[in-house]
């Protein structure tokens, strides 16, 4: 029987579907890798437009007319100002900042038009999570300056929200208001920057991270790498079972015996 790796070529019908699988192989590789160089494109791109809202000058926020249709990839991270005060109530919600472990402080701000916005007033640290009255935010008229966020439904990673409790581990928009009996409210949040004077026990504001992972490069040369030796081996295996086919008889024959005239094809 004929096998590949003993010097001997493979059946005729296995070299087409052994050669086409490799090639099948390579083809998917460099479409990935194509793929990937598209994503970089986008990142790219979503980077220079994030950088530039961030930038910007504050705007104010989307009104309720125009939350139905907000894309959130034209709206997110836009430097935004809202004016009004303050309302009740606040929602901690757990934090790991370049300040250590702690809490933001999320709280209702009805602006000058009538409409309510939660506003992320900053962080305090784990020890402060029981100084509510410390970090109670400005009676009277007040102006937020911050950078629009989308909200976070569910909760972290293996960890739920749980609003009867009083245990939230995401900024989940809606969960918080309706916790806090606030009725509607705009179906994002902002980010206060910091304050420029800030009062002792007032949240750090300031701390959002405006970040993205861009390693489609990096992804993108693995698979060309990927397809470049797949190809290679590809090539070695097909000039291998040609010269075998071409060195190999058509076909062996044994004697049966000496002086026979007789023998057995193998």
């Amino acid at each position: 029987m004929r096998r590949a790796g003993d010097g001997q070529a493979l059946r005729p019908g296995l070299f087409p579907i052994f050669s086409g699988l490799m090639l099948l192989g390579v083809a998917i590789f460099v479409t990935l890798g194509v793929w990937q160089l598209e994503r970089r494109v986008w990142k790219l791109d979503l980077i220079a437009r994030v950088d530039g809202r961030v930038a910007a000058a504050p705007v104010p926020v989307p009104p309720p007319s125009a939350w139905p249709t907000l894309e959130p990839a034209d709206v997110e991270y836009r430097h935004v100002r809202l004016r009004g005060r303050f309302g009740e109530g606040e929602a901690l919600v757990k934090a790991v900042t370049a300040l250590g472990p702690g809490w933001w402080v999320m709280a209702p701000f009805v602006t000058d038009d009538g409409f309510t916005v939660l506003v992320d007033r900053g962080f305090v640290p784990s020890e402060a999570r029981d100084e509510a009255a410390a970090r109670r935010p400005p009676s009277g008229d007040a102006t937020v300056t911050g950078l629009l966020r989308l909200t976070e439904p569910g909760g972290a990673f293996l960890r739920s929200n749980d609003a009867a409790a009083g245990r939230w581990y995401s900024r989940d928009v809606g969960a918080i208001a309706a916790a806090l009996g606030l009725g509607r409210v705009a179906p994002f949040f902002v980010d206060a920057e910091a304050a420029p004077d800030p009062r002792p026990g007032d949240p750090v504001g300031g701390l959002t991270v405006v970040a993205f992972r861009n390693s489609h490069l990096t992804y993108a040369l693995t698979w060309f790498g990927l397809a470049l030796g797949l190809l290679a081996a590809t090539v070695v295996f097909i000039r291998h079972e040609l010269r075998l086919r071409r060195a190999a008889p058509a076909a062996a024959f044994v004697g049966d015996g000496a002086g026979e005239g007789t023998g057995r094809w193998m």
